[in-house]
């Protein structure tokens, strides 16, 4: 293992232009050398514009591709909003040479993830893949690069038109606050600006577009010229050359795409907008300050400004809001864009705290800052989390492939990543202050007054803006004269290429230790990046909650994100802050979880305030009213959330109420625990028998053992989790129902407790295997079903879950209202049809080479390996485990496969429906169907 891409200086060679046979020029070569950060890289440029851009790190036998095209939601006009994002889902529907429906199963099939994302700016789409599969990839972006227009269908327009839809109210129409955005774009932008719309667009623009005109955006924005290629991992660059050359070589040169220049938006006097969120438990204060774009000189100090102002703990609206239970939340960021920025502070209020009041407190809180000035403490920590969340974010391939393509499509340097990280070094207190005269101080905004449905006064000050659409003149892009020039090769390119040689793939070397016979460690060390991740468990969690006061471990892990004997927590965080580090606790159903990152220079500082957090709690009266009153009303704004509400009623009827895996805590279970329920916990519950932990990352054993010592003064208590309960028997199928009036999307559950316990080399590991086509891969019967030949929905999947004490089988969606009955009665049917033909043999080919493949992209981060590690240690597992699985793998046969699946899959009276929605809409309908229907609250208790 090297270290590629850290404590590097960058050399860069701008190259005297030269024809090889494929003529690609390489223009620039940035090397390792010295002790700054950089990305090395080769650029080149191919005769029809496209840049490509190749990494080279052999540190895991796997290849990330990205294909960027400088096209977002900001090359397009009123009334034809969102056929960027709309493109993103087209760009997958096949091409000449790709069949309907296969570029996720070739994909999936070789062992690699994929996806595509449409911002405001920029287009992309990714995938990674052994290392292997690389000419694969770079046919299949290739052939929907030059390639696509004449697959494209109206058929597969309508579809797409239909999940676009779904994914607009899965995401945007049918969550709290989904819909703040939208508002807050169109009434600070001037009408007309391309920022004045969100990515997704707006429904009637999507009803009211064709497929020529989805074409005509395609030929205008998609092509070599507006694009770069990078290409990362395990590759050879002389060979990567050449493979592009081949397949994209032959792809004309598209029109020529100038950049966008607008000025940053002005708001010439403090625009009071109003709107009701009908999803939204409290209301919300938004205020928007235009400011800096991406890039811009200004946006370093910026972001320092944000981050005094409402970032974490130690910052002033937390101080003025939230520790004086004013609100649940307040935060303060600097969003920034290619054209412009927005310094955004948001604060969710209690309930009967006036927003006009939370306004005042804002406006006071800038003041504050104003005499308070910038500190060299707030400059210290501001510089250190830059620092950590670089090295943090380089960890991966696709991360560092991530960066040389932004960088390169908004700066045009590739070798950015030294300058970025200088622009943010260089922040003085001045910057800070200066920016904030510039951009805030005096400045008028645009503030928000979000509404819950029954508190529609509750406002700010009265509405006084109306978006006017005087002076605007859409943009001529020259759509009209667009003609599509396909692409001649001299290969066959209907071909897919085969495979190179498989790769070797190793999991990775560990070591095993405890501590005093009670804490089990486990860990591997690693250079790739100076970084150290650690995973502790400790035994307990919400199934030791005392009947009537479940909650009481979430909200124990939320004191113990507290204060301590020796540090508040504003201090406490503080002292991370200045390290870039992270030290964060978390309730789990069986365990009390902390989880610590660290860079491995600062990884001693950072043990020692993990000590003192873990050793040292010191739970206040008034820290546990603050925190008790939060989680509160977080849990009712998540009970307006139909895919919460779907998960715990469907745990609730699933598992049964005498059951710890079926009871949720809700409000007035929360308000019951006391202070003393906290302190009990910690007393009695927070034990070093049976605890676990994992480290990943640049420390050594010896070190790290060292460093955990003080783990052995944690109390040695034994924790005795409860025996569970069976689950209900189930005579019948009948469907539950919550409902959510106006909802535009039913959240569907559907599956059974199948008493299958996590195993890696038995049962419940067949179950997953035989799960993979049925539920498990974007292209299985149900998400292929539903989302991709009905439009249904954004997204379906099925899954065999399992740990050391149940297992259950589950179906889980969000589906259009409208087609709710007719998609519940074709997910049983599918289902059904499953567990009763089984597998085809084309099916159990696809699942494993998929799963095979896939082992190499396992091990990468120190994420994914401390995960490794940690199922090692949790179920006590054999080194190996993954080698004898893909033994395992290999012998399975139909036969294995459909026996599985009819043992496990539930026939259909033994399913537990539950259905969240719009029960007058869809009451009839369920049951002209044939299904018996029960109604439920939104805690799962039964309605007369």
């Amino acid at each position: 293992m090297k270290k590629p891409i850290l404590m590097m200086a960058a050399a860069a060679f701008l190259l005297a232009p030269h024809c090889s046979h494929a003529q690609a020029r390489l223009v620039e070569k940035v090397v390792q050398q010295g002790n700054e950060t950089v990305i090395p890289f080769e650029r080149y440029v191919l005769p029809n514009g496209l840049t490509l851009l190749i990494h080279e790190d052999h540190s895991d036998p796997i290849v990330h591709v990205d294909v960027t095209y400088h096209v977002g939601s900001a090359r397009e006009e009123i009334g034809k909003s969102g056929f960027a994002h709309f493109f993103e889902h087209m760009m997958f529907q096949g091409s000449d040479n790709v069949a309907d429906e296969q570029h996720f199963k070739v994909i999936t099939e070789a062992g690699g993830t994929l996806n595509g994302t449409t911002n405001k700016d920029r287009t992309n789409y990714f995938e990674t893949v052994p290392a292997n599969q690389l000419e694969k990839m770079l046919w299949l972006e290739s052939d929907r690069m030059g390639f696509l227009i004449d697959a494209v269908t109206q058929q597969k327009f309508e579809v797409q038109r239909a999940t676009v839809k779904n994914e607009r109210g899965q995401r945007y129409d049918n969550v709290p606050y989904g819909l703040v955005s939208e508002v807050a774009s169109k009434n600070l932008y001037p009408y007309g600006h391309p920022y004045s719309w969100l990515t997704i667009g707006y429904i009637e623009d999507l009803n009211r577009v064709n497929a020529q005109d989805l074409k005509n955006f395609f030929l205008r924005w998609y092509s070599p010229n507006n694009a770069v290629l990078t290409i990362g991992g395990d590759v050879n660059p002389k060979e990567v050359v050449a493979m592009v050359e081949k397949y994209f070589g032959p792809i004309p040169k598209g029109p020529e795409v100038k950049p966008v220049v607008l000025p940053i938006p002005t708001v010439a006097s403090n625009r009071y907008i109003s709107m009701v969120d009908n999803y939204a438990k409290n209301p919300m204060l938004r205020i928007i300050y235009p400011a800096a774009p991406r890039f811009h000189k200004d946006e370093p100090a910026m972001d320092c400004l944000a981050a005094i102002i409402g970032d974490g703990k130690t910052s002033l609206l937390y101080k003025n809001l939230v520790k004086t239970q004013k609100a649940v939340n307040a935060s303060s960021y600097n969003a920034t864009y290619e054209l412009a920025g927005e310094f955004t502070i948001n604060v969710t209020p209690f309930p009967g705290v006036k927003l006009s009041e939370i306004n005042d407190i804002v406006n006071a809180t800038l003041l504050e800052f104003e005499k308070r000035g910038v500190t060299d403490d707030d400059i210290e920590k501001f510089k250190s989390q830059q620092e950590a969340n670089t090295i943090y974010g380089l960890e991966s391939v696709a991360g560092k492939v991530s960066e040389l393509a932004s960088f390169f499509t908004f700066t045009g340097d590739a070798n950015y990543i030294g300058k970025y990280l200088k622009s943010y070094n260089s922040v003085t207190k001045e910057d800070v202050m200066n920016v904030y005269k510039k951009y805030i101080k005096g400045h008028a905004t645009e503030i928000i007054s979000v509404l819950t449905k029954n508190d529609s006064t509750n406002i700010v000050d009265k509405e006084n803006y109306i978006v006017s659409t005087d002076g605007y003149k859409a943009p001529d892009y020259g759509y009209n004269q667009l003609k599509y020039n396909k692409a001649k090769d001299n290969f066959d390119r209907s071909k897919m290429p085969e495979a190179g040689s498989a790769v070797v793939v190793k999991a990775p070397e560990y070591w095993e230790n405890n501590i005093e016979n009670n804490i089990k460690v486990i860990g591997a060390q690693t250079n790739e990046i100076p970084v150290v991740n650690i995973l502790l468990s400790f035994k307990g969690g919400s199934m030791v909650d005392a009947d009537g006061k479940e909650g009481t471990a979430k909200l124990f892990a939320a004191m113990m994100n507290e204060d301590t004997k020796n540090y508040s927590s504003e201090d406490f965080n503080a002292a991370l802050d200045r390290l870039g580090s992270s030290i964060t606790i978390s309730e789990d159903n069986d365990a009390i979880r902390v989880q610590v990152r660290c860079l491995s220079k600062n990884i001693e500082k950072t043990m020692d305030l993990l000590e003192e957090k873990l050793l040292r709690p010191n739970f206040t009266k008034e820290d546990f009213e603050r925190v008790q009153k939060r989680n509160i009303q977080n849990l009712k704004n998540a009970m307006n959330q139909p895919a919460y509400v779907a998960n715990i009623v469907f745990n609730n009827v699933l598992f049964g109420k005498k059951n710890p895996l079926g009871r949720t805590a809700n409000e007035t279970t929360l308000s019951h625990i006391t202070l003393d329920d906290i302190n009990d916990y910690y007393q009695n519950k927070f034990t070093k028998i049976n605890a676990e932990a994992v480290v990943v990352g640049d420390v050594e054993s010896k070190e790290i053992m060292k460093k955990l010592s003080f783990l052995a003064q944690l109390p040695n208590t034994e924790v005795m989790l409860p025996v569970l309960p069976d689950a209900p028997n189930r005579e019948r199928l009948l469907v539950y129902f919550v409902d959510v009036p106006g909802a535009a999307q039913t959240e569907f559950r559907v599956g059974t407790v199948t008493n299958l316990k996590y195993d890696a080399l038995g049962d419940f590991y067949k179950s997953t295997v035989m799960n993979y086509p049925l539920g498990g891969a974007f292209n299985s019967r149900l998400n292929l079903y539903l989302r991709e030949d009905k439009g249904w929905t954004y997204g379906a999947r099925s899954v065999f879950d399992g740990d050391q004490y149940s297992g259950d089988f589950t179906f889980s969606g969000g589906i259009k209202a409208a087609a709710t009955d007719s998609a519940l009665s074709d997910v049983i049917r599918i289902i059904e049809a499953y567990k009763s033909k089984g597998i085809t043999a084309e099916e159990l080919s696809f699942t494993k080479n998929s799963i095979t493949q896939s082992e190499a992209r396992k091990y990468e981060t120190g994420f994914q390996k401390a995960s490794f590690l940690n199922r090692i240690l949790t179920y006590d597992l054999p080194k190996d485990y993954s080698v004898k699985q893909q033994a395992l793998l290999n012998t399975f046969t139909q036969k294995d496969i459909n026996e599985t699946a009819m043992k496990y899959i539930p026939s259909a009276a033994k399913t537990v429906v539950v259905l969240v929605g719009d029960k007058s809409m869809l009451k009839d309908k369920i049951k002209s169907k044939g299904f018996e229907i029960v109604e439920l609250d939104k805690d799962g208790n039964i309605l007369n």
